[in-house]
């Protein structure tokens, strides 16, 4: 399975850190599985607000309005990192890996290709069961920005597109 995006079908976002001579391969997003902590976290405290409610704590209508509020802070903090996976992309182009991420702070990492030394991927049981994986890169033993990606979707195929430009002849 080749997972090939044309520039065209790049989000703006991405595009705008592209070189003119770059040819975009792959953009992907990270693996939803990055929000399984966030999910848990908001179904745990709406859960804990739930309980909570239904005790001689909640007699008190301030006390019950404090425990939805913060409920509800929890979840605008799920939806706020729901809206940063949205707009974060693993970008492989022609020459170079980039990693964009943050929704308001955009921060860009990037590795060249021909930096690349070594680089493997790591699955866990999860990440098999799930289908992610993360991707650890060394470049000529410097500590570079971009040298671990954590959920990364495909990660077989997408290893074999990166080793294949890396090593194209």
């Amino acid at each position: 399975m080749r997972l090939v995006a044309s520039s065209n079908s790049a989000p703006a976002s991405v595009n705008r850190y592209l070189l003119p001579h770059e040819q975009d391969v792959v953009t992907i997003r990270r693996h939803p599985a990055v929000l399984i902590g966030p999910v848990g976290a908001v179904l745990g405290a709406l859960i804990a607000a739930g309980i909570l409610s239904n005790t001689s704590i909640a007699a008190d209508s301030a006390a019950l309005a404090i425990i939805w509020w913060l409920w509800l802070l929890v979840l605008v903090w799920f939806v706020w990192r729901v809206a940063e996976w949205s707009v974060d992309y693993f970008v492989i182009t022609s020459a170079r890996l980039l990693l964009t991420t943050g929704l308001i702070t955009r921060q860009v990492n990037m590795m060249p290709l021909g930096k690349v030394t070594d680089m493997r991927f790591e699955r866990s049981l999860l990440g098999r069961f799930l289908g992610y994986g993360t991707f650890v890169m060394e470049s000529a033993g410097q500590d570079q920005a971009l040298s671990k990606i954590n959920f990364i979707p495909y990660p077989e195929q997408l290893y074999l597109e990166v080793v294949g430009l890396i090593f194209k002849e």
